[in-house]
């Protein structure tokens, strides 16, 4: 069983700017792959590490939707280009549960990071995997997938999905 836990909104590191991995040692792999471990547990596509509570730029991702494939963990991520074409779809997240919405995200995404053995890694993407890239990338910037509803959407997320305790 992972050590990680999945925080939840409105966790005040969900809107910190994650660091950068300076150094891959054995803080970095095992975080990763608890990680992993969290993600498929919960049944998540991606996770960040800011989702665990960790400041540090470390993204998992699985590869396809069977999950049987290995994992991707990427270091520092960066999405390079994103294609024009922007299709909506449903979307949710670890960090929100139970809570979906239509999201507007590019169609392809070209990100480079590294790996676990400190290799480059360059990445073109489409479909599924590509939201799930700028989701969790995302997640490193501060950026929550509710910061791309609608103003009136935005209202009635507060009014059903924040709990009257987490109100300041």
């Amino acid at each position: 069983m992972p050590f990680l836990e999945i925080v939840t909104y409105p966790n005040p590191i969900l809107r910190k700017v994650a660091q950068p991995v300076k150094e891959i040692n054995d803080e970095v792999v095992r975080i990763s792959k608890d990680m992993v471990e969290r993600m498929r547990l919960a049944r998540g596509a991606g996770l960040a590490a800011n989702q665990c509570g960790i400041n540090m730029r470390i993204i998992v991702l699985e590869s396809n939707l069977k999950k049987d494939r290995d994992p991707l963990i990427v270091l520092n991520p960066v999405i390079v280009e994103k294609d024009r074409e922007e299709v909506v779809e449903e979307e949710g997240c670890l960090s929100f549960p139970k809570y979906f919405e239509h999201i507007g995200r590019s169609r392809k995404v070209y990100v480079k990071g590294i790996d676990l053995d400190g290799k480059e890694l360059s990445i073109e993407c489409e479909d599924h995997l590509a939201r799930a890239f700028q989701h969790e990338v995302d997640h490193l910037n501060g950026v929550l997938f509710i910061d791309y509803l609608s103003p009136v959407k935005r209202t009635l997320f507060k009014k059903r999905y924040v709990t009257p305790k987490s109100i300041k």
